[in-house]
C-alpha cells in the first residue's frame, strides 16, 4: 500500500515539475491573440490612415503620394488624390479592423485592414490605385497583375512608382509595362553602417544595424540623409535614436 502511494506521489510530482519547467512562451503564445486596432478611420493618403491617435500604414502595398500626378489618355491627372479618395470610399462611415503585421521606421503600425465586406489592401491594388510593394511582400502581386491586365487606375496610362517618386526619380519610374523596383540606396562609406534617415515630418532619426527598421531604411543623400560611423557622431549632427529603442 505504501509503495503504491509512493508511486502515485512520484508521478504527480514529476507531472507538476514538467509543467512548470515549460518555457513561459509555451503558455503565452497560444493565449495572446494578434494585435488588432479597430475604430473609425481617417484617411491620410492612399495607403495610410489613422484610428484615433494610432497611425497605420497598409501592409504590402504602396499608393501614389498625395501630391503625385500620373498620365492618362495623354492628360495629367492627380492619381495621389484619387487613391486617397478611393480608400475613403472603401472605408465609408463604418469602423474597420486592422490586424498588425509590423511597425515601420516612422513608428506606424503596419497592418492589413478591412471592413465588413472588403480587405482594403487588396482592393486598392485591384483598383490600380496602389502597387504591390514587392520590397516587403508578394501578397498582392496577383491583384496587381489583374489591375494591369484590365488597365485599371494607374495602369490605364503612365506613372512613376511611389517609391521612386518619394526619392525624386520622377523620370525613371515604371510605365504600365514595367516591373516595380526597390528605390536605390546611397553607397555605404567604408565601415560607417549607421543610417541617418529623415522621415516625412522632417525628423532626423539614426538606425543602428540589427535594430527594428534598419533593413527597410534606404539612404537618399539627395534628400539630406547620410551614413554615420557612430551613434555619437549621429547625435552630434542632430539625429536621434528611434523612440522605444
Amino acid at each position: 500500500m505504501r509503495r503504491a502511494l509512493f508511486l502515485v506521489l512520484t508521478v504527480a510530482v514529476a507531472a507538476i515539475t514538467a509543467l512548470w519547467a515549460k518555457p513561459r512562451d509555451t503558455f503565452s503564445w497560444a493565449a495572446t491573440p494578434p494585435h488588432t486596432i479597430s475604430g473609425i478611420a481617417k484617411v491620410v493618403d492612399g495607403d495610410s490612415l489613422e484610428i484615433g491617435a494610432t497611425r497605420i500604414r497598409l501592409f504590402g502595398i504602396d499608393a501614389p503620394e498625395g501630391r503625385q500626378h500620373c498620365t492618362r489618355n495623354a492628360t495629367d491627372w492627380p492619381c495621389g488624390a484619387d487613391a486617397a479618395k478611393k480608400l475613403r470610399s472603401l472605408i465609408g462611415d463604418e469602423p474597420i479592423d486592422c490586424m498588425q503585421r509590423d511597425v515601420d521606421q516612422y513608428d506606424r503600425i503596419v497592418a492589413v485592414c478591412s471592413n465588413a465586406a472588403t480587405e482594403l489592401n487588396a482592393a486598392m491594388v485591384r483598383a490600380g490605385l496602389a502597387l504591390a510593394y514587392r520590397h516587403y511582400s508578394n501578397d498582392y502581386v496577383g491583384e496587381e497583375d489583374d489591375a494591369r491586365r484590365a488597365k485599371r487606375g494607374m495602369w490605364a496610362g503612365e506613372f512613376t512608382a511611389p517609391w521612386d517618386y518619394r526619392h525624386g526619380t520622377h523620370d525613371e519610374g515604371p510605365s504600365q509595362s514595367s516591373q516595380p523596383q526597390s528605390p536605390p540606396q546611397a553607397q555605404q562609406p567604408g565601415n560607417c553602417n549607421i543610417k541617418g534617415n529623415i522621415n516625412r515630418s522632417g525628423e532626423r532619426i539614426y538606425h543602428l544595424p540589427g535594430t527594428r527598421g534598419y533593413a527597410e531604411t534606404v539612404i537618399d543623400e539627395s534628400n539630406g540623409e547620410r551614413w554615420f560611423c557612430s551613434a555619437q557622431e549621429a547625435q552630434a549632427a542632430g539625429w536621434r535614436a528611434p523612440r522605444g529603442q
